[in-house]
């Protein structure tokens, strides 16, 4: 959400940063519905305080006798009341109706955002690793022999229908190592704090963190309201949601390891084998808020806990800086790694790191007190995947296979194996 005392200063400044999302400027529709607003709240504290004199004139008008004046007196109090019960109703419809608005828009990108109309405009900032040379053509995930019988796609159509799988054996046993080498790396080196969130939430938290009101066709509802969060984004940002913390308690840097549930509306025939796009997966999700002033090197930071994981894994990755047009709905500037896959012969996204700035926090109304006094101010936010873990799955089986059909593991995994480095052509973890 905005700042619309920062919209009425520079109404010019806010257009042209939405100009460069591809959206149009809405200033002039923000700053209409905002007058009449706080025309209507004045108008109604004006009646107030004319009804408040006339209730006193009353009386005196009923002590001295004055009959016709008090008549008078007490029809206009009545006419007053009406009068202010008016002007509240359409100040309350007029800051409804603003609050709504301004939730419709997405966030204002960073000048260091670079411009662009959509992912193919999208700037490479480095690249760690070098993808193998292999001497046989690379398979596919699904296709490796050593995972086949533990990825099976059938039985999760028959179970919940399409986008969905069941792993078994070796492959659900190298799904969880990587979730628990996730977490205990970026708790053990990171400093985060691993927490453990429902993953059904109200309403108010999906709109703090900008799913809703415009999103709802992306995650799925229960008949009795809640809803299946998408990311453990929604519960671990909205910890803070209507607190005021002290400073000296940020940065608060969290980690959580949860089943994230997507509808994946508008993504029909997009990446529909494998794992790559799933209705149900899970992820290690990071979640920082920090002081504004800090906000930009957190950004950083997270971004090198992401690609942390990445290096001890021994996967090829390239970072992208997202441009206007592919940043998301909440986002100021994003940090996308994409992971080598020499299945596709491409490179894939496996996190999304982004600077959320007071956005979410505004929606939440979450701030802090400043340790020299002074008024409470909002906190920024961030958040990123560290790592989707079913991507990551495929990422080393793809890069671990061999000609025989096996899969060498990451040793960085190994302890979490118990000393297990490989998956055979037969699908049995030695």
């Amino acid at each position: 959400m905005h700042d619309i005392r920062a919209l009425r200063d520079n109404p010019a400044a806010f257009d042209a940063a939405l100009s460069r999302r591809g959206a149009e400027g809405v200033s002039g529709q923000i700053l209409s519905l905002d007058e009449a607003r706080r025309g209507a709240i004045h108008a109604a504290e004006t009646a107030q305080a004319e009804q408040n004199a006339a209730s006193k004139d009353v009386g005196r008008a009923k002590a001295s006798g004055d009959e016709a004046e008090f008549e008078r007196l007490r029809a206009l109090v009545g006419d007053k009341k009406a009068e202010v019960a008016a002007m509240q109703t359409r100040a309350k419809e007029l800051d409804e109706e603003l609050t709504a608005l301004l939730m419709s828009i997405p966030n204002l990108p960073f000048d260091d955002t670079p411009d662009g109309k959509d992912e193919s405009e999208n700037v490479e900032m480095r690249r760690w690793g070098t993808p193998r040379t292999l001497d046989f053509a690379p398979k596919e995930h699904y296709d490796i022999p050593a995972v086949i019988p533990g990825m099976d796609f059938e039985t999760a159509a028959k179970l919940s229908g399409a986008r969905f799988v069941v792993l078994s054996g070796a492959v659900a046993r190298v799904h969880r190592a990587l979730a628990q080498f996730m977490l205990d790396t970026h708790v053990e080196e990171n400093g985060l704090s691993e927490t453990w969130t429902p993953v059904l939430v109200r309403d108010e938290m999906m709109l703090g963190t900008g799913q809703l009101p415009k999103f709802g066709e992306d995650s799925y509802r229960t008949t009795n309201g809640w809803w299946l969060v998408p990311t453990a984004e929604v519960t671990l940002t909205n910890i803070v949601n209507g607190l005021t913390v002290e400073e000296g308690t940020l940065p608060r840097r969290y980690v959580a390891h949860t089943q994230c549930f997507r509808s994946e509306a508008g993504s029909a025939g997009r990446d529909t084998a494998g794992m790559l796009r799933q209705h149900q997966f899970e992820k290690v999700e990071m979640v920082s808020v920090t002081r504004p002033d800090h906000s930009r090197a957190e950004l950083d930071r997270m971004t090198d806990c992401a690609e942390g994981i990445l290096r001890r894994l021994g996967l090829p990755f390239r970072t992208m800086v997202l441009c206007t047009g592919d940043i998301g709905f909440g986002a100021r500037r994003t940090h996308d790694l994409e992971v080598w896959l020499p299945g596709q012969n491409t490179y894939r996204e496996i996190s999304s790191i982004s600077v959320c700035g007071d956005f979410q926090a505004r929606r939440m109304n979450a701030r802090f007190k400043p340790a020299g006094g002074g008024k409470p101010e909002f906190v920024h936010t961030l958040n990123g995947s560290g790592l989707a873990v079913g991507r990551c799955l495929i990422a080393v089986l793809e890069n671990g296979q061999q000609a025989d059909g096996s899969v060498d593991l990451p040793e960085a995994l190994h302890p979490w194996l118990r000393g297990k480095t490989r998956i055979t052509a037969a699908g049995e973890l030695v």
